[in-house]
């Protein structure tokens, strides 16, 4: 079996401050170590569990967090963008089952540092009228493949956002959110614990796991956090404005709203 672990940073035991998730800080260079910490633990329990290979997917920011000396040497990684499947990257090599690491809750929730793909530019994102984060849109993504989510780690709040939309995963709680930028941790020593074990056992029980499908057609409805970024996104022909800080837009595929959003929040910079 062949796993892709996508690894974000917000969900990751001990990080709860945007310094902690930004490069050029002391913070952030020991939030990336604790990220790469739990990947590795993700691995460790993935080739426990009977995985015959791992691919690791740096699924934060500029996806240049994860730090390649520390990494399990029997993974392989997947660094830098742009790449086509964002936070999937990794599954064109004909992966079976993802698990994702030290991922948040949805914008506008009262999870830790919650926000989806892009807090600058995005407040809200809906697919057929279902909001969702950024879990549950490469979930998606993911099951359009054929490939299932078996695992999944971050806070209370994003497992009981989440926890509906792969009800046959392990899950893992590295923190209780308080508020936006509080709450309480385990210890990172815990948390990575805590992961191979679940790891592990997602591995073992993958075969009951079923993909997260979302057929076509796809509408996309997308909330801005200004009038002026709904402005700017609407440069695009294809895109419709609902109203002052609303668009939407069709597409047939996941990928293609994938896509689509990772190209505003791109074009978002120039507004910054």
């Amino acid at each position: 079996m062949k796993v892709l672990i996508s690894t974000d940073i917000e969900g990751v035991a001990g990080v709860f401050h945007a310094e902690q998730v930004r490069a050029g800080n002391g913070e952030y260079e020991r939030a990336r170590a604790w990220m790469t910490g739990e990947a590795n633990a993700a691995v460790q329990g993935a080739f426990a569990g009977g995985a015959t290979e791992v691919l690791v997917n740096d699924s934060h920011g500029g996806f240049r967090n994860l730090l390649p000396d520390q990494i399990d040497e029997r993974a392989r990684l997947v660094l830098g963008k742009p790449r086509y499947l964002g936070m999937m990257g990794g599954l064109e090599e004909g992966c079976d089952a993802v698990m994702m690491v030290g991922y948040h809750s949805r914008a506008q929730g009262c999870g830790i540092l919650a926000h989806t793909i892009n807090s600058f530019a995005f407040a809200r994102v809906t697919i057929n009228g279902r909001e969702l984060g950024e879990a549950g849109l490469y979930g998606a993504l993911a099951g359009e493949l054929g490939v299932p989510v078996i695992l999944a780690s971050g806070d209370d709040v994003f497992i009981e956002e989440t926890r509906p939309l792969f009800p046959q995963a392990q899950w893992v709680q590295t923190k209780v959110a308080h508020g936006q930028g509080s709450g309480v941790t385990l210890s990172p020593a815990a948390a990575r614990r805590a992961i191979a074990q679940a790891a592990e056992q997602a591995v073992r029980n993958a075969g009951q796991a079923v993909p997260l499908r979302i057929g076509g057609p796809i509408e996309c409805r997308l909330q801005t956090q200004s009038p002026a970024l709904a402005d700017l996104f609407c440069m695009w022909p294809s895109l419709e404005r609902v109203d002052g800080v609303t668009l939407r837009f069709e597409v047939q595929t996941m990928q293609a709203a994938i896509r689509t959003l990772n190209s505003l929040a791109a074009m978002s910079f120039m507004l910054r």
